[in-house]
């Protein structure tokens, strides 16, 4: 991936000490779910035969119940190595990642999830979320070099993997609300202090030799609120303080700082709030009350609600092509004019314009045009689309939009595989989201309220 330079400015605070059950904030959200990170440390004991961890294969089981039995919405684990077969036996999570392999081989980033997805990458993980009709959260799960590493060259390959990812969800996550949860190895006493200058940019982000972690740097690049800062007042620690570690055992509270994260963001349409931040510490002990992890698993309760006057249909297609969505250029007072459907054998392109002017293209250019102009009082009503395999790729196949007039335009062939995206009541199209390429891989639109 390539690198750039972002500037950041976030202020360094003092670090405020907060006890954890005053975390727990009323849901002022009428939907509700949570998160977990933990790090299962899943290496085998033939593997590190001195490992003072040397009961994972009994701990897994242990860790795989407590999953179960505390029901999470979306769990991340990082160092699912050797044990992954036991985790999956002994936790009932119905969506679930497979894994890439065991210890030296695969990454060991895995989800166990109470929600579908529809796309899903590794390398660190990135899935897109379906958490309603429309309601998409992207969620990423990583694994940095440990906290406790420090050296030049483990800084080094810290801020450039966190960098990296930065320029990821800016590209792929445009106008989506997000969730990185994972171990980020990362401090904010860390940090490099605020230099509004080009030395500082290279101290921040890894271009350099020198030193210093660049969380700070990742949540103000794609507008991140990390959910631990939240809790404990909202300032990070002060860059180049004493750290703040957590003592051995259960932490008695939440001001102890760790490299297990989460950063969230919503998006024009999520209202997307953190209502709690926990170490679930004491959740994951042995019968004998005896730690399961060498990490504190990180839990997040969440609340989200959506915004008035825009909205959107569910994404149809395959997960190919480059991301795009229109959303970030979109008011809820957008209009739209005129749409056009390009198309032979399939969808190839398509353009919407809006009465300000704006106008959106996606997919390749070919095709033949058909065009629907829309005056006072039209709108599109619903959207027809249809997908199959082209090239071992899905694609969508056929559109057919239709205003509220009945009057209609259509591309492209039926196949098996249709499905209907139909405004709310009091909304039309006038815009759209998903993937494309020469051709279109995959759709969604775009409401704003009449």
């Amino acid at each position: 991936m390539l690198c750039r330079s972002s500037s950041l400015l976030l202020t360094c605070s003092l670090y405020l000490t907060v006890s954890a059950n005053l975390t727990e904030q009323v849901a002022a959200y009428p939907n509700n779910f949570n998160v977990l990170s933990m790090s299962i440390r899943g290496i085998s004991n033939a593997i590190v035969p001195d490992d003072k961890w040397n009961k994972q294969d009994i701990n897994t089981v242990y860790i795989g119940q407590k999953m179960a039995q505390y029901n999470y919405g979306i769990i991340n684990v990082q160092e699912d190595f050797n044990y992954h077969a036991t985790l999956y036996k002994y936790d009932n999570h119905p969506f679930r990642t497979a894994t890439s392999g065991g210890y030296l081989v695969g990454s060991g980033l895995n989800t166990l999830s109470n929600y579908s997805w529809i796309d899903f990458i590794r390398g660190f993980t990135f899935m897109r979320v379906r958490m309603d009709e429309g309601v998409y959260i992207d969620m990423i799960n990583l694994r940095v070099n440990d906290a406790s590493t420090t050296g030049p060259d483990d800084q080094k390959a810290r801020r450039l993997k966190i960098h990296q990812l930065a320029d990821f969800i800016e590209t792929n996550s445009a106008g989506n609300a997000v969730i990185v949860f994972g171990d980020t190895g990362s401090r904010y006493t860390r940090c490099a202090p605020f230099l509004p200058s080009p030395i500082f940019l290279n101290f921040e982000l890894g271009n350099s030799t020198s030193r210093g972690d660049n969380i700070r740097s990742f949540a103000a690049q794609n507008g991140l609120v990390d959910a631990w800062v939240q809790a404990i007042g909202g300032d990070p620690p002060i860059a180049r303080a004493e750290p703040n570690v957590c003592p051995g055992g259960v932490p008695p509270n939440i001001s102890c700082e760790v490299g297990d994260k989460v950063l969230y963001r919503g998006s024009p349409i999520i209202d997307l709030k953190s209502t709690g931040f926990f170490y679930d510490t004491s959740r994951f002990l042995s019968p004998k009350e005896n730690l399961l992890t060498d990490h504190n698993p990180v839990r997040v309760e969440f609340g989200y609600l959506l915004k008035d006057g825009l909205r959107q249909s569910d994404l149809y297609g395959g997960p190919h092509g480059t991301w795009f969505n229109d959303l970030p250029s979109i008011s809820v007072d957008s209009k739209l004019t005129s749409i056009t459907l390009r198309g032979g054998n399939r969808l190839d392109g398509l353009t919407l314009t809006l009465a300000s002017g704006q106008t959106f293209t996606h997919g390749g250019s070919g095709g033949k045009a058909h065009s629907l102009n829309l005056t006072s009082g039209e709108y599109i009503e619903s959207v027809k689309l249809c997908w199959g395999q082209k090239d071992r790729h899905t694609r969508i196949f056929y559109s057919q939009a239709i205003k509220n007039s009945g009057q209609d335009i259509q591309v492209g062939k039926v196949t098996g595989n249709c499905a209907t995206a139909t405004a709310p009541s009091g909304y039309g199209v006038v815009g759209t989201y998903g993937q494309d390429g020469n051709e279109v891989d995959q759709l969604g639109f775009i409401y704003a309220q009449l």
